[in-house]
């Protein structure tokens, strides 16, 4: 990781946004890190790989208790009230009234376009801040080369004058 942040890895934010697109719409919010590698790349031997974006990103994802199932935040915070099965939203009613076996079909409602664009661009805004904090880290790099250069040309112009 360079400076820091986790921005800054290559293609990082190409895999922080496909990752707020499959969490942010698959039917289910919550799975292992095999299953959002296979949802995310199609390769559950990525899964450790995703485990160390979503463990980095605490601002887009969560783990759950045990550290071993991983969520969108912003989903999170949405009842558990959408069938999968039947793809809509249920009353609390109509949840409450659902056998134990079919409440296990229900989770939290995906989010909707405008919820994963505001995201998307929460994430192109921190990568572009942490590009511009990297730069300003480096205000001294130029002025330093300059400093050096100037002095090694003082140096050899007093030997070369010396001789």
């Amino acid at each position: 990781m360079i400076a820091g942040s986790p921005y800054l890895v290559d293609g990082r934010l190409a895999d922080v946004i496909a990752a707020i697109q499959a969490m942010g719409t698959y039917k289910f919010y919550k799975l292992d890190f095999e299953g959002w590698a296979d949802r995310i790349t199609a390769n559950k031997n990525q899964a450790l790989y995703w485990r160390n974006v979503f463990e980095q990103h605490p601002e887009f994802f969560r783990l759950d208790g045990e550290r071993e199932r991983a969520s969108l935040i912003w989903r999170r915070q949405y009842p558990k009230r959408f069938h999968v099965d039947l793809e809509k939203h249920l009353g609390r009613e109509e949840f409450e009234a659902l056998p134990d076996e079919q409440k296990k079909r229900v989770s939290r409602d995906p989010l909707t376009p405008s919820d994963i664009k505001a995201l998307i661009d929460t994430a192109i805004n921190l990568h572009s801040r942490a590009i511009e904090s990297e730069r300003a880290r480096r205000w001294w790099i130029p002025l330093a080369s300059s400093a050096v250069g100037g002095l090694v040309g003082a140096v050899l112009g007093v030997f070369l004058h010396a001789k």
